[in-house]
């Protein structure tokens, strides 16, 4: 352990009395010093290995109960098609052609890189999309810390014919070195497993074209994707609703006759940073498009609670619709803050269009400070 961590490590619980208008600029601080992990420290290696166990084996890293997706095709895609796509695919692919256009315009072929792309499923339904559009003279940098996955992502991208597009290599994003300049760089569920947020994102500016986009959709709620405690409280009043059997944790593997905090972040990083990636892009980037989207339906419709529900009954549609409804006030009154975000971010200076939902521009969402 570095020596910064363990004074870290001593502090931290006289630090957790202090106000949250000490905190932030504290944790700053120590972000800027600590972020980026040293390869050989133990703890770091520690949870590097723990995250690369944890996704070893999974094919299917996006799956999701399919309450989830009556609720994304009743609400969400409504949302997403006033911006001119139905879903994270067909968002990836309207923006990626977009900096195609600009590459082409500049007599160059398209590069891309996705940061954390996994098995590279996505990446390689997008190419699809791309080479159907006719445009095929662009490679994605796929770029991944589990050899694992992207095994899996060269072999689907031999089974759907676009080897030719799809590089994937094998690289930490927390000490990520761009070898190339990109006309976009995507990431899609991977920046909260960033401990470097900082340094990640200046790499990403540095490596992108003057117009170039940083396409991105990810969580950007409380850190391990906790609820913050004015969304908990909330979600406890729905939570009284629901029958027996449905508060029964299929991840977990236990009943929360009332629901209870589980901080994800202490294994490998999932969550670890979520809520300060937002404040981070904001402080680096221009908002091109943002859309903000998600808090308390979250519980009911993930994989811990939602395979319970039933998207074919009458009970249980209703009660996802009014708590959606819930959802969506709160946030426009700014009492809650999106947990989720789709978001395409330029380089300064930028003097172009800025795209969001009504009432929920990028500033609006960023969570205010809990004493």
């Amino acid at each position: 352990m570095s020596t910064l961590a363990r004074i870290a490590g001593w502090l931290r619980p006289a630090a957790r009395r202090l106000p949250e208008s000490l905190k932030r600029p504290l944790r700053r601080w120590y972000y800027a010093r600590a972020a980026t992990p040293r390869m050989e420290d133990p703890a770091y290696l520690a949870r590097l290995a723990e995250e690369t166990s944890i996704f070893a084996g999974q094919e299917e890293v996006h799956d999701l109960p399919p309450i989830f997706h009556y609720w994304s095709n009743r609400y969400l895609r409504p949302q997403l098609e006033a911006f001119g796509f139905s879903n994270p695919d067909e968002f990836f692919v309207h923006y990626l052609a977009a900096a195609h256009a600009d590459a082409r315009a500049a007599r160059r072929p398209a590069r891309f890189a996705s940061l954390g792309c996994g098995n590279c499923d996505t990446e390689v339904r997008v190419a699809t999309l791309l080479v159907a559009r006719g445009i095929t003279d662009f490679t994605i940098d796929c770029v991944d810390i589990n050899e694992a996955m992207l095994a899996r992502g060269r072999q689907l991208a031999a089974e759907a014919g676009v080897s030719a597009q799809i590089a994937a290599a094998k690289g930490d994003f927390n000490d990520w070195r761009a070898p190339a300049r990109y006309d976009a760089v995507i990431a899609n569920q991977s920046l909260h497993h960033v401990v470097n947020l900082e340094g990640l994102f200046a790499t990403i500016d540095a490596a992108l074209h003057p117009e170039g986009r940083f396409v991105t959709s990810d969580m950007i709620g409380r850190n391990g994707h906790m609820r913050w405690p004015e969304a908990m409280a909330i979600v406890h009043e729905y939570w009284r609703e629901l029958p027996r059997e449905y508060r029964w944790n299929v991840q977990l593997r236990r009943h929360e006759e009332r629901h209870e905090y589980w901080d994800c972040s202490i294994a490998g990083f999932e969550g670890i940073r979520a809520q300060d990636i937002l404040p981070l892009l904001l402080a680096r980037f221009e908002f091109e498009l943002f859309i903000g989207y998600g808090n308390l339906v979250d519980p009911f419709i993930d994989r811990s609670f939602g395979p319970h529900f039933d998207a074919n009954a009458a009970w249980d549609r209703d009660f996802i619709d009014r708590v959606h409804a819930r959802d969506e006030a709160e946030m426009l009154a700014g009492r809650i803050t999106p947990t989720h975000m789709m978001a395409v971010l330029r380089r300064r200076p930028y003097d172009g269009p800025r795209l969001h939902r009504e009432g929920l521009p990028a500033h609006a969402c960023v969570h205010a400070p809990v004493a």
